[in-house]
């Protein structure tokens, strides 16, 4: 994680220069790298967090990496304004802020301390895990989280490791993988990142005076059903939280598409189209924002692992791609029936998920 800041430090610089160079060379140049960036922290980060956090707390700290997530667009929404760095003059200083914040992570992960279960698992030094589980947890009894790695040592010991290939053909890991890989897609073919990028043009499209005031507010929504999320995921449970998101977002689609539909009909229709979309975010971050993030740390031992959120990742990111470069087309050929896609999708995405999510 210490290194990936680099690139992202690098890639904003590039981003800050464009005023100064060859602005659409050095903005896909920087963009590229962030990318990188994003793909490897998007991993690493929720490994790290997983392995770090004691077991009664993990769903809840592994929250935070979306909260994180969400803080962030927040920010930039509101640095995005006119009067702000959203203007002729400032937009570079916005584009190279996000380095910023990668400078400063770089500095404080000097101050933490590696993951005890990587030093006692996968390098085998004992008491360099000891010292640093000391540093996370206090003075409490650590004899139980020791023998919880003895334990996955053990096993990690009798398998060999495992490859993204051996993922897929082994059936020991099946169910973990299709379970993984549904999250992800169904996370992203919500259409969440649809709402998220397209949210001005969609809110003008529904009659709203001030879209950009309107897509902010959604932003304020998103960050504090995250943080409601915190306290829900270790008391409601993944699998149900999962499942009651996906169906509030399903209705909420739903009713963004009669709300567009009926809009030329009647005025106040622009309110239940705001209405659907604020309740869309809102059951996006009860359950499909937070937990595909930590999910899948959860689902595999130390081995397998590192694979495992390779593959999740890179689906993740795929299907976020797919959903950027489609929407906007769609919504051009189809206009208002691209909610009732994305309500269709949600729908789909619900009634695909497993009986039963493993254990971790």
């Amino acid at each position: 994680m210490l290194v990936v800041n680099v690139l992202s430090i690098a890639g904003n610089l590039l981003m800050g220069l464009a005023k100064f160079g060859p602005s659409h060379i050095l903005i896909i140049a920087g963009r590229a790298i962030v990318g990188l960036y994003c793909g490897l922290s998007s991993g690493l980060v929720p490994m790290y967090v997983s392995e770090v956090s004691p077991t009664a707390l993990r769903g809840a700290l592994g929250t935070l990496h979306q909260l994180a997530i969400v803080t962030g667009i927040l920010i930039s929404q509101v640095l995005g304004l006119d009067f702000l760095l959203g203007n002729d003059e400032m937009w570079p200083l916005l584009l190279a802020l996000s380095g910023a914040a990668a400078l400063l992570q770089f500095f404080l992960l000097l101050l933490c301390p590696e993951s005890p279960r990587y030093l006692y698992i996968k390098l085998g030094k004992v008491e360099e895990a000891k010292k640093s589980l000391k540093r996370l947890r206090g003075n409490c009894d650590l004899m139980k989280e020791i023998a919880e790695m003895e334990k996955e040592k053990q096993e990690a010991a009798s398998e060999k490791k495992v490859s993204i290939r051996q993922l897929f053909t082994s059936s020991k890991y099946r169910q973990a993988v299709i379970v993984a890989l549904m999250v992800q897609i169904s996370q992203q073919f919500s259409g969440i990142n649809a709402i998220f990028y397209y949210s001005t043009n969609i809110f003008e499209r529904a009659g709203v005076d001030q879209p950009v005031y309107a897509t902010i507010g959604v932003g304020v929504v998103n960050t504090v059903f995250t943080v409601i999320s915190v306290f829900l995921v270790e008391k409601a449970g993944r699998r149900s939280l999962f499942l009651s998101g996906l169906m509030g977002m399903l209705a909420s689609a739903a009713a963004m598409t009669v709300g567009l539909v009926l809009l030329s009909q009647f005025a106040w229709m622009s309110y239940v189209s705001m209405v659907a979309i604020f309740l869309f975010v809102i059951f996006f971050e009860v359950g499909p924002g937070p937990i595909p993030w930590f999910i899948v740390a959860e689902l595999f031992s130390q081995g397998p692992r590192p694979a495992a959120i390779a593959i999740a990742g890179f689906c993740n990111w795929t299907c976020n791609f797919i959903v950027g470069m489609c929407f906007q087309y769609i919504a051009y050929q189809k206009q208002k029936e691209s909610h009732l896609k994305r309500s269709q999708l949600c729908s789909a995405a619900r009634s695909a998920q497993p009986p039963k999510v493993p254990k971790p």
